[in-house]
């Protein structure tokens, strides 16, 4: 009962901070108020809006003022993030870092992004999604480049 008092708490605290409401599932849940530490494990989703992000388990990290600092997510995990000005992105990768103030995504591990809007995909070790600007960086790993595909319509004559 304590532990569902305390989900509650973070949850509510973290949907006030942000216009948006944040909705998180998952098979279990603690919480340790004093650092400010609540993790989620099995079959983690986390919706907003538009955006969804799926793993095993999901790390977040909140200040002093109960705002959080860090999502980290691991396992299995699976994204839609929708960018500032439009763009719709869908992937999976092996662990990915959230820093919602800067509204950057941090992608490791077999990555495979796709912008859905412009049927461009990117494939590497590491990508980073900043949603304010819609870019998107990406490192291939010492053996492996980065890949990058797009979709070019050629005309018809």
């Amino acid at each position: 009962m304590k532990k569902t008092k305390i989900f509650f708490l973070i949850i509510s605290v973290i949907t006030l901070l942000s216009a948006e409401e944040l909705k998180i599932k998952a098979n279990s849940f603690t919480s340790d108020q004093n650092t400010g530490i609540s993790v989620f494990k099995g079959n983690v989703s986390i919706k907003k809006t538009n955006d969804e992000l799926n793993a095993s388990k999901v790390t977040i990290y909140v200040n002093k003022e109960k705002k959080p600092t860090k999502f980290i997510a691991v396992g299995d995990v699976s994204f839609i993030i929708t960018t500032k000005e439009g763009g719709i992105y869908k992937g999976i990768a092996g662990r990915a870092i959230y820093f919602p103030n800067k509204k950057e995504y941090y992608f490791y591990e077999n990555v495979h992004l796709k912008q859905l809007n412009d049927k461009k995909e990117i494939l590497g070790d590491e990508v980073v999604l900043k949603t304010t600007d819609g870019k998107a960086y990406a490192k291939g790993l010492k053996k492996e480049p980065v890949i990058m595909i797009f979709n070019i319509e050629e005309d018809k004559k």
